[in-house]
């Protein structure tokens, strides 16, 4: 039997992931071809920051080299973009003059950073933080350089800081709100962030703006002004504001866009059902994930309806979020802030710098907000995605699972209706 041309345009960890999952349930069903524009196989952003940080080498952070594609009889087209899709004839179009026809499509065309259009955001030493050439620029940057500041202090932008300081670099993170990770923690798990990071030798700006980057007489960046009028050194900024996603093929296209590329909950878009999107360029049910757990389960619901199994619907995702700093444990999930109609239960140890603190609804966890020590997050996070009834482990809950506990005995809300 002929098999179906299948054209997958993006080569990150959420595509690629849906390829695995795929050639694991259909492997004989299509011909695939990739299409990425970085020189790079797959491979793991979210150990970027170890790499900048000089604790892992890029050949390390590789998921599927070179020689997977192969064994697959993937065809992969590195470093070539795809600029335009047919979507009458089913045949893309890119930048080296190739194409590509089509019977199904899948977009992982993942985000772009957003970068503040401030006055000198184009000098040289302004840069991203996104992918492997980013931080190949960092690197180098760091061994030229003394001073540097990052606008941002979410989990991007503290990661940036970290490895750069790493690197011998003093630096400075600008952050508009008055907490560090304010999407993330709550003021008090921030602060004893804030005081970890400080001992470490990072030093904070928080509730300030940038004004504007000023250039030296070469036309490189030489400092940072605030709108306050404090001048920050810097021959490296990196800008660490957010991600959007990348959309404008499947605008171009007529695929209807709106925070991403709008799908429905078997990953097809609801302009084209032979085209698919997953990872961080897909809305679904008007949000766009940035985080590597949910795209993964996109990946596995999208792959299944690929393989033609027509099961599984992807619903949306509960998220938590870590930082990937050595020696610094946080963990924050669902409600950790604790809005009207809950109550919390925290301990709070300023000697060993441990803080915990759940959010309960009724008998459901609702919120967690860990720091210092996340040993329980695992299991704090699957209490409150499944919506297991937690009121005969209230007393200790705070001091994780007890010995006795049995998943498929506790009780479970019923789904609403």
């Amino acid at each position: 039997m002929k098999k179906l041309k299948l054209v997958m345009v993006g080569n990150g960890m959420a595509g690629v992931k849906t390829l695995e999952e795929l050639l694991r349930t259909a492997p004989g069903l299509y011909d695939i071809t990739v299409f990425g524009a970085e020189l790079h196989p797959n491979y793991n952003r979210v150990l970027l920051s170890p790499v900048l940080a000089g604790e892992q080498t890029p050949d390390e952070i590789v998921l599927n080299p070179l020689s997977w594609y192969a064994e697959h009889g993937i065809t992969l087209h590195l470093g070539d973009t795809v600029t335009a899709i047919d979507r009458a004839a089913r045949v893309v179009h890119t930048a080296n003059g190739r194409s590509a026809p089509y019977n199904r499509l899948l977009l992982a065309t993942g985000s772009r950073p957003f970068v503040p259009p401030v006055p000198g955001h184009t000098l040289t030493g302004v840069m991203a933080y996104r992918d492997l050439a980013d931080t190949h620029a960092m690197i180098d940057a760091a061994a030229r350089h003394r001073h540097a500041v990052v606008i941002g202090g979410g989990l991007l932008g503290l990661e940036a800081a970290n490895g750069l300081l790493q690197r011998g670099m003093a630096v400075t993170v600008v952050h508009l709100g008055t907490h560090l990770l304010d999407r993330q923690l709550d003021d008090t798990a921030a602060t004893l962030l804030r005081q970890t990071l400080e001992a470490r030798g990072l030093r904070f700006a928080l509730g300030a703006q940038t004004e504007a980057l000023l250039p030296d007489a070469a036309g490189r960046v030489r400092a940072v002004l605030l709108r306050d009028g404090t001048e920050l050194p810097a021959e490296l900024v990196v800008m660490a504001a957010g991600i959007r996603p990348r959309t404008e093929l499947a605008e171009q296209a007529g695929l209807h866009c709106e925070r991403g590329i709008v799908v429905n909950d078997t990953l097809q878009t609801v302009t084209d059902p032979r085209v698919y999107a997953v990872g961080e360029c897909a809305a679904h049910r008007g949000v766009a994930y940035g985080l590597v757990a949910p795209l993964y389960e996109q990946a596995q619901v999208c792959a299944t309806h690929l393989a033609q199994h027509g099961v599984g619907r992807y619903q949306g995702s509960s998220v938590s979020a870590k930082l990937k700093v050595t020696g610094i444990d946080l963990f924050s999930a669902g409600d950790f802030r604790g809005e009207a109609g809950t109550e919390s239960i925290v301990l709070h140890d300023p000697q060993t710098g441990v803080y915990k603190k759940l959010v309960l609804q009724g008998d459901r966890l609702v919120g967690a907000c860990l720091y210092g020590d996340t040993e329980d997050g695992s299991w704090y996070f699957r209490l409150l995605r499944e919506g297991h009834s937690v009121g005969a482990l209230r007393d200790q809950l705070m001091f994780g699972p007890p010995a006795t506990w049995n998943e498929p005995c506790m009780a479970k809300e019923a789904p609403a209706a």
